[in-house]
């Protein structure tokens, strides 16, 4: 069970990873005025998305695994593990709205501002940090 908790926390890690990187790559890329400049952020936004889809349906799939074989007989009736999956059901939407923004941003590249997606960029940390201290501490 240790080996699937680990890689649980390997595609999480990858995961937020892309969840920190790809807001960050949206304030540059909407700054940028040359579109060759625009086709290259393009292309490595769509690559890094790949990657951290990769790396939610890993935390996803194991996860699940460990939710089904260990955690759920171990903690169902504890309400830090259903906050817990309740922040990761709002984080899986906070990616699909990434990918909105990034298509949004392919097809209208000044509708939001720099100081917009580096707000959006403070998102994810806010959830790493419940949702680790949720895992550990398992406060209720």
């Amino acid at each position: 069970m240790l080996t699937v908790k680990a890689f649980h926390v390997i595609f999480m890690v990858t995961w937020f990873a892309g969840l920190f990187y790809l807001p960050r790559l949206f304030v540059y890329h909407c700054e940028l005025s040359s579109p060759a400049e625009r086709a290259r952020f393009e292309l490595m936004e769509r690559r890094l998305f790949v990657m951290m889809t990769i790396g939610a349906s890993g935390t996803a799939l194991f996860g699940l695994w460990l939710l089904v074989d260990y955690a759920w007989q171990a903690y169902a009736k504890s309400g830090w593990l259903h906050l817990k999956l309740t922040l990761v059901l709002l984080l899986l939407g906070y990616h699909v709205y990434l990918w909105r923004l990034m298509r949004e941003l392919a097809v209208r590249p000044g509708i939001h501002s720099g100081r917009f997606y580096r707000w959006i960029n403070e998102i994810p940390s806010l959830f790493l940090v419940v949702i680790v201290l949720l895992a550990v501490t398992k406060p209720f």
